[in-house]
Parts: structure tokens; C-alpha cells; sequence
């Protein structure tokens, strides 16, 4: 698959090191190369740790699109779409849950890092629709394919453009604090070589806790036993090294399963359903409305017999999308040259006929029997495809607080000098459940807000 070639060319540090740096950035997925990119090009020197062997994190994983508002992408497409349904959209779909004034940060400013990584190269032109969005904002390549690779491959080519020095295979293991300021961070090699690194400013980015199921089942033990879409790197660490730097921890209870997992894990992105798939049951039924909020799709399929269902799509459906095949390929998908065909590569009964004629006749008439306003395809055009899936733990939505500046706060609300956090190792962004597109918005656009925030106090710190 494509994120599997790019994640094995970035297996490698480039750069210039620096023994004394003014910044150091903890994590190189998508928040992290964007803090340091935004560093660098302030004037600052920076020193990227990375503790697995790869760069990309969660984010090159990443397939359906990041979200924005007010783009000139959707203005080209006609949508009428505003900042303040954004908003509104994310609060809902948090349960009301989030810290407003960080979704008043993440949609008024989304817009701004679909542009600036427009601007950096990445092709974000296509605009699809995710679950929980009143209107498409989703961008995405205009082949449709996965949005994390795409977001990686600009942001590392903007690294090696910009001969910065990132360091793979490189634990940090704690944030050196100094009459209660940051000073540095300690490091540890692959090799085991423990090195210091000073420095006045500390930009964590090194994502959530999602493939460490003792963490999970800790704050949530009904997950115990749950697979996880996560990237074996994403165990809570950066968590921990804040907490001993004196930060406070929020909403870490909030831990989103995604409904759409394949059996050995690999992500069925929303994407395929937003643009037009639809979830069928072992009795070859749909069951609810697709493009509900994930928590809310996962809880239906979770009632289904063998807690399993089928992301099923159309031919016309896959041709609006690069990624899809990516599933056939991989052998994921079965597929079917008649209805009858599929339904028995699938097991499921010759129910999934009249449930395809129901979806169809729906369509037509504007009014699904789910509610589902949005139905782009009639499911009607072979040959037809399916892949099981199964609720898998997706983003922890919990994690280090910040404000508006992405400054670190410890427990009694002040700032941590030196101290900055971005992505999914911060919590109150996404509060009960983050809606799909969200987690790129937040990752490059508070990843932007931590980069600025740490030079805007580097002019000021002793």
C-alpha cells in the first residue's frame, strides 16, 4: 500500500545537528513536522526526536481528508459552508464536551493550514464529506487516495528541503524542567547512548495512547481486548513525560473506538462511506444511518450479530475514490459481479437484494428509511465489494491540556514556561468524540499554533 512505501523511505534523519538547539520537538508525525517546519522558518534551530525508526506516526495511517471551512476548494465546489457550522458541527459531535475556545481555534484556523500546506506542495483539491459534517470539508488529493501520506510527503520534503536535523530511533525520556521552565530534554539512543539536549522550548507532538492496551484498559476497561488502528508507536508516552513536567491531563476517559476496522486492523477509512458506501449486517441488512458520528455507529454495529458488519460499495462508488483500491488490492475486499455474487462471497443471505433495491428506491425518492441525507451512489453498478469490519480503538481524544496558544497548563491553569503540546497527545479538543477529518485540522493547525507559540517565547525567555 502507499502509506507502506512512504513510511519505509522515511526511515532516516537528514540534517544538520545541533548540540544546543532552541527548540526541541517531541514526535515526527504530522503535528510534530509541522511545529518544526514553522520553527525553522521563524529562524529558529531545532532538534526533532523520533523514537520509532519511521517518521509519519499515526498521521501517514491517516485516509479520509482534513477538515476546513470556508476554503477556496469548497467555494470552487459551491458548498456553503461556514466556520461557525464547523464549529457547531464539532461541538455536537464532542457531546459538548470540548473546551469551546480550542474548537473556536481548530475552525477558525483549519482553513489557514489547508493553505499553507497547499502552499508547501500537497494536493488537497477534492472535498468530500465525513460522518457528523453538515456540509463536504474533508480535503483531500483529487485522486481520492489516503490524505496522511500526502500530508507526510510535504511535510518531510519541506524537513529535507529545509536540512533540518530529525532524529529517528531517538526516545526522549524526560522534560528537563529548571526553577519551573523548561531547559532541555533527555534522550536516549537506540544503541542506548543517554545524551542531554538543552534547550529553552519543548513542543510535544508525540500523539495518543491508542496501542497501549494496559493505558486503555486503565482509563476505560471495557476496551480490554479491543484491536487498535494505531501505529505500535502510539503509547501515551509524551502523556507521561508531561505529567512529570507538572502538566494536568484531560477528558482521558474519552477513547473513540472507529467503526470500520478490517479483522487484522488496517483502517476502512470514513471516506469510503462518505462517498457513498453503505455498512450491511450478517443478515444482509443495513442498520443505521453511515454517516452518523462514529461512537454512534460503532454502538449499532456492536448490536449486530457477531458484533461485525460489511463496508459495501458500488463500482460507480469506487471510481470516486483512489483508495478503495487500495483495499481490493490488498486483499481485504471480496467482490461480486452480481448481487447474488456478493452476497455469497460476503455469507450473507439473498436479503441483500431487496436491502440494495430499498437503498436505491430511497435515494430516488430523497428519503432514506435511516435518515441518511447525503447518498450519492444508488448501489446499483457492479461488480460490487465488501470488506468486514469491526469496531477498533481509533483516537484516544484525552490527553496533556493546553489553551488557545497550545501552551502546556498544569492542574491549577497556568502555563508551563518553555512547555507546548500539539495533536493527540493533548485532550480537550475533540471532547466525548472526534469527528473524522478533525484529527488533520488539529495536528497541523495547533502543530502551526505550538511552532509559533514556542518562538513568540523564545523572544522573551531569559
Amino acid at each position: 500500500m502507499k502509506r507502506t512505501f512512504i513510511a519505509a523511505a522515511l526511515a532516516l534523519s537528514v540534517g544538520a545537528a545541533f548540540a544546543n538547539p532552541d527548540a526541541v520537538v517531541i514526535g515526527a508525525g504530522g503535528a510534530g513536522l509541522s511545529a518544526a517546519v514553522t520553527l525553522h522558518d521563524l529562524g529558529r534551530e531545532v532538534v526533532v526526536l523520533e523514537k520509532m525508526p519511521m517518521i509519519g506516526g499515526n498521521t501517514v495511517r491517516a485516509e479520509g481528508g482534513i477538515n476546513a471551512a470556508e476554503t477556496p476548494q469548497q467555494k470552487k465546489a459551491g458548498i456553503p459552508d461556514t466556520i461557525d457550522q464547523f464549529y457547531a458541527d464539532t461541538m455536537k459531535g464532542g457531546h459538548n464536551l470540548n473546551d469551546p475556545a480550542l474548537v473556536r481555534t481548530l475552525t477558525t484556523h483549519a482553513k489557514d493550514a489547508v493553505a499553507w500546506l497547499v502552499s508547501l506542495g500537497a494536493d488537497l483539491n477534492t472535498v468530500g464529506r465525513a460522518g457528523g459534517a453538515k456540509y463536504p470539508r474533508a480535503h483531500r488529493p483529487t485522486d481520492g487516495s489516503a490524505i496522511g501520506p500526502e500530508v507526510i510527503r510535504v511535510l518531510w520534503k519541506a524537513a529535507k528541503d529545509r536540512k533540518m536535523d530529525v532524529r529517528t530511533q531517538t526516545r526522549a525520556t524526560e522534560i528537563i524542567m529548571k526553577d519551573g521552565r523548561v531547559a532541555g530534554v533527555k534522550a536516549t539512543t537506540k544503541d542506548g547512548k543517554v545524551y542531554t539536549i538543552d534547550a529553552k522550548a519543548v513542543v510535544l507532538a508525540t500523539g495518543g495512547f491508542g496501542a497501549n492496551q494496559d493505558m486503555l484498559v486503565k482509563y476505560q476497561p471495557k476496551l480490554k481486548g479491543y484491536a487498535t488502528t494505531n501505529q505500535p508507536g502510539a503509547t501515551g508516552d509524551g502523556i507521561i513525560l508531561a505529567e512529570h513536567a507538572g502538566a494536568a491531563l484531560v477528558d482521558m476517559k474519552q477513547i473513540q473506538a472507529h467503526p470500520t476496522a478490517a479483522p487484522d486492523g488496517t483502517l476502512i477509512s470514513e471516506s469510503v462511506r462518505g462517498d457513498g458506501g453503505i455498512l450491511i449486517n450478517a443478515e444482509g441488512k443495513r442498520f443505521t444511518n453511515e454517516l452518523l458520528t462514529r461512537d454512534v455507529v460503532s454502538a449499532a454495529e456492536l448490536k449486530q450479530p457477531g458484533r461485525v458488519a460489511w463496508v459495501f460499495w458500488d463500482d460507480a462508488t469506487r471510481k470516486s475514490a483512489k483508495l478503495m483500491d487500495s483495499y481490493i488490492s490488498m486483499g481485504l475486499a471480496v467482490k461480486g459481479n452480481t448481487v447474488a455474487e456478493i452476497a455469497k462471497a460476503m455469507n450473507v443471505p439473498a436479503e441483500l437484494e431487496a436491502t440494495l433495491k430499498a437503498y436505491a428506491a430511497g435515494k430516488a425518492a430523497g428519503k432514506d428509511a435511516f435518515g441518511r441525507a447525503d447518498m450519492p451512489q444508488a448501489m446499483q453498478t457492479a461488480p460490487f465489494f465488501a470488506v468486514k469490519v469491526q469496531p477498533a480503538v481509533h483516537h484516544t481524544m484525552g490527553g496533556v491540556k493546553i489553551d488557545t496558544k497550545a501552551e502546556v497548563l498544569n492542574p491549577a491553569g497556568h502555563t508551563i514556561p518553555g512547555l507546548f503540546a500539539a495533536g493527540e497527545v493533548t485532550g480537550g479538543v475533540h471532547g466525548g468524540n472526534r469527528l473524522g477529518g478533525n484529527a488533520q485540522a488539529d495536528i497541523v493547525t495547533f502543530g502551526r499554533i505550538a511552532g509559533q507559540s514556542a518562538d513568540a517565547y523564545l523572544k522573551t525567555a531569559k
